[in-house]
């Protein structure tokens, strides 16, 4: 039983792991400077921390979604979310800059709203593209004189086509919202 504690102490002691000071002035009511310790380690089966596993542990503290941060080490924008931390100079207790604002209480909502819809259109996308699989492979199967089911496969057909239509609609209205939200945090942001 100590060999596995020791086993357990010992991958413990081997995941490499970032102690970052993350620095964010808020315009909360008048400027406030915060002030995050946090311990960056290394998501997704990665050997080390990378600027996606900080940007996503701002994100959980600050409350600042990731799409709208800018983070800055050293006077650079961190950008390359596949950059490794240690590729970019970060070592233990290292400060980080974040500009960005949190979103509205309201807008989080609609926000959320919209990526419920946005899952649900492709669950749907998804569906219509197998019954449209299925239905091409009926069309295979269907002698030249089963005419009424080959009707009603055309029917069938064009449904699948009116529904894919909408979806695709759907899909550039959540595209539009959900740019102009993002500029509208972007130029808070700013």
């Amino acid at each position: 039983m100590a060999q596995t504690e020791e086993m357990v102490q010992t991958e413990e002691m081997e995941t490499p792991r970032l102690s970052v000071i993350v620095t964010h002035s808020e315009r909360q009511g008048g400027f406030r400077n915060e002030r995050y310790d946090l311990l960056v380690t290394p998501q997704q089966g990665n050997s080390e921390p990378l600027v996606q596993d900080l940007a996503q542990l701002v994100e959980e503290a600050t409350g600042v979604p990731l799409p709208f941060q800018k983070l800055i080490f050293k006077g650079k924008s961190l950008k390359e979310m596949e950059t490794p931390l240690s590729a970019l100079g970060m070592q233990n207790g290292c400060r980080v800059m974040l500009i960005g604002e949190k979103s509205n209480p309201e807008e989080e909502v609609e926000l959320k709203k919209l990526k419920d819809l946005e899952v649900s259109v492709e669950k749907t996308a998804n569906h219509l593209e197998e019954l449209n699989k299925e239905l091409s492979g009926i069309q295979q199967v269907l002698p030249e004189k089963f005419k009424d089911s080959r009707l009603k496969r055309k029917n069938l057909v064009k449904k699948v086509q009116v529904f894919l239509a909408e979806c695709d609609t759907v899909e550039q209205y959540i595209c539009q919202e959900t740019e102009r939200l993002q500029s509208t945090n972007l130029a808070l942001a700013e």
